[in-house]
């Protein structure tokens, strides 16, 4: 790796097989490919986004679920710990409260409210929609990246982010999700495949459906064949052998949210971190449970009750809201089994305890030595 002072990153000058440099960097001004996902409810941290940033990487703030005035305090608290670009993530889907399902759904909730000292509830809930001003703090405080999940940015909002030179990345699970996204003007397309902890990111979910369940090896090739923006590739990856393996199958880089959880500086719950560290490639499964769309996770004692009941959550996002009780009072008691432990399948690479700095850095070394392993071939 030759380090450019005028770019401020790193090349591989002369190199015969694979570059770590690629488009994507250029792109997004960053030194290495790898973009940490922005996993909203508390993961991502200022401090995660900044160490990412400052280590070569491009940090995401997970906003879906911030307020607008939170989003622009957190917004500014990372610039001012880095002046590297990073990402702010945020949900772009139809965000209308539902009554359908509710009444069933409370029925089995109730029931963990009971286990946790809860006071049932049964009255209707409202979900805030702060998509608008949200997105208005992003063009205010001029972030430098715009990531989208469950859907597009609107075109009036992608042209806006366009003129103010912001770049668009949107997470697809499937080709024709991806040759929409490029449609529709999005920079970069994250690939994410099935192996990916949290939400999948299908725009349309059909009443029984768990979205498309594609893998990241076989999603990713796929996708760089339809289109011709950069793709990024998501889900399951955890060190450099994944970014190496995402690389040669033509994406330009790697977005890893699972391996970030339990870094220093993520802002995980301390018995999440010790669940994703005790759990293995078998201890996921992708449900609706907790938010009405399907995301994968550490199965735990919440999902198996809705599978024992037989019963269907209600519609995203109002299950998401008629659960937030249960998830906070699970967190106070240090009780895993209750609250919504996301998770990618690749777990037992995870590491305890490490900086985010130093989990770049080996990804990034280990990466050329790979590299250097074939090009002496």
């Amino acid at each position: 790796m030759v380090y450019d002072e005028k770019k401020g990153n790193y090349s591989q000058k002369g190199s015969r097989f694979m570059q770590l440099n690629t488009k994507l960097c250029e792109i997004l001004g960053i030194a290495y490919p790898v973009i940490q996902a922005g996993m909203a409810g508390g993961p991502t941290t200022v401090e995660l986004v900044a160490s990412v940033s400052n280590a070569g990487g491009l940090g995401t703030l997970g906003a879906a679920y911030m307020k607008p005035e939170e989003i622009r305090t957190a917004i500014r608290k990372i610039k001012e710990q880095t002046s590297k670009p990073f990402a702010v993530n945020f949900f772009c889907t139809d965000w209308t409260d539902q009554d359908a399902g509710v009444e069933e759904s409370q029925k089995v909730l109730n029931a963990i409210r009971e286990k946790l000292g809860l006071k049932q509830l049964n009255q209707k809930v409202i979900t805030n929609n702060f998509f608008e001003d949200q997105y208005e703090i992003l063009m205010e405080e001029k972030v430098s990246v715009i990531s989208t999940a469950f859907g597009i940015l609107p075109r009036d909002k992608m042209a806006q982010a366009k003129e103010q030179g912001i770049k668009v990345t949107t997470m697809i699970t499937t080709v024709r999700e991806a040759q929409l996204a490029e449609s529709e003007g999005t920079d970069i397309i994250i690939a994410q495949g099935s192996d990916a902890g949290g939400h999948r990111s299908t725009f349309e979910i059909e009443k029984n459906s768990l979205g498309a369940a594609v893998g990241t090896f076989s999603l990713v090739p796929q996708v760089v064949d339809a289109v011709s923006v950069p793709v990024v590739a998501a889900g399951g990856i955890m060190d450099s052998r994944g970014l190496i393996a995402a690389l040669a199958l033509g994406a330009q880089g790697v977005q890893m949210g699972t391996a970030f959880l339990t870094t220093m500086e993520s802002g995980a719950h301390s018995v999440y971190k010790q669940a994703l560290i005790n759990s293995t490639e078998e201890s996921t499964v992708i449900t609706k449970a907790f938010s009405g769309r399907p995301a994968r996770g550490i199965k735990n004692a919440f999902i198996k009750a809705y599978e024992d009941m037989n019963l269907s959550p209600a519609d995203f996002p109002t299950q998401n809201t008629l659960t937030n009780d249960i998830r906070k009072q699970a967190a106070l008691q240090d009780n895993p089994e209750y609250m919504s432990l996301w998770a990618g399948q690749g777990t037992r690479l995870l590491h305890n305890e490490i900086r985010a700095e130093k989990l770049l850095s080996d990804l990034i070394s280990g990466a050329n030595h790979i590299l250097n392993f074939y090009e002496k071939q």
